[in-house]
C-alpha cells in the first residue's frame, strides 16, 4: 500500500502477521546476545518447579525485538523511499508472559499518519498475541519514521 492510502487507513488495524512459534533455543541466543540469564528464561528445570508459568518465558525486550518481523510480514508499504527507522515507543507494557514453545503474532493499527522534514511518521498500536490465550503479551504504541 502507498502513503496515500495508509492515511485513509488511521484507525484501523492495517494487519496482522502470521505465527511465530518462540522456541527455548531463541530465548538462549537471546540471554546470550544481552547477557540476560535470569533463571525464569534459561532455566527450564526450576521454571517447571518454581514458575507461575510451569515453563521458561521470552524476554520481553525478545517480544519487542519481534515487532519488526511482525510488521514487516503484515504491513507492505510502497512509494519509493529511502529508508525506514524505528523512532521509539511513547507507550510500552509487558501485559503478559511468552511462555517457551508458544506462537505469537502482531496485530498493526494505525494511529497516525504525520509529516516530518523529509518524510513521513507512522504511530502504530501494537499488539503482540499469544495463541491460546485471550490477554496479549505485549502492547505498544510504536513510532516509526519513513525517509524519502
Amino acid at each position: 500500500m502507498t502513503f496515500d492510502h495508509l492515511r485513509t487507513l488511521v484507525g484501523q488495524e492495517v494487519g496482522v502477521s502470521p505465527w511465530h512459534e518462540i522456541t527455548q533455543a531463541q530465548i538462549d541466543q537471546f540471554a546470550s546476545i544481552t547477557g540476560d540469564h535470569q533463571w525464569i528464561h534459561v532455566d527450564p528445570e526450576r521454571a517447571r518447579r518454581e514458575s507461575p508459568y510451569r515453563a521458561t518465558i521470552a524476554h520481553g525486550f525478545l517480544t519487542v525485538s519481534m515487532l519488526s518481523t511482525l510488521i514487516n510480514e503484515s504491513v507492505q508499504i510502497e512509494g519509493g523511499y529511502r529508508l525506514r527507522i524505528n523512532y521509539g515507543f511513547n507507550r510500552l507494557r509487558f501485559t503478559g508472559a511468552v511462555p517457551a514453545g508458544s506462537r505469537i503474532r502482531g496485530r498493526f493499527t494505525l494511529q497516525s499518519v504525520k509529516e516530518i522534514e523529509g518524510g513521513v511518521e507512522l504511530v502504530w498500536l501494537s499488539t503482540v498475541d499469544v495463541q491460546g490465550r485471550e490477554k496479549p503479551a505485549l502492547v505498544a504504541e510504536w513510532l516509526g519514521r519513513t525517509y524519502f
